[in-house]
């Protein structure tokens, strides 16, 4: 569960970075706005982790840098979410949250894609 929390938290740093680069106005307000909502999902799923295990999640000291592209950045992100939600508890409340973070990654890529 900690290196799922540190992907996240690392995409919002990522985010923020790609944001700071980028050279067109709607990749920088679409990274921006993704990087000031992720915490927040972020800090309320591990919330939600501890408080129904009643443990607190370890977390690894790796960090992922992020992609080329905020595009790719959140395509990848994307899968890796997709491919890893497994390995959290199933519960319908940890399940949504990471379907709120699911959702952001999505509309995310959206503006990324077709908005200028």
């Amino acid at each position: 569960m900690g290196e799922f929390m540190m992907v996240l938290l690392h995409a919002a740093t990522n985010a923020h970075i790609l944001h700071l680069q980028s050279r067109k106005y709607a990749e920088h307000q679409a990274l921006a706005g993704f990087y000031a909502e992720l915490p927040d999902l972020v800090d309320s799923l591990v919330e939600n982790i501890q408080g129904l295990t009643e443990e607190l999640i370890e977390y690894p000291t790796v960090y992922w840098a992020p992609d080329v592209t905020g595009l790719d950045e959140l395509r990848q992100l994307k899968d890796y979410v997709k491919a890893n939600r497994n390995e959290l508890p199933a519960d319908s409340e940890i399940q949504n949250a990471v379907d709120e973070i699911a959702s952001l990654i999505n509309s995310t890529i959206y503006k990324l894609k077709f908005l200028e």
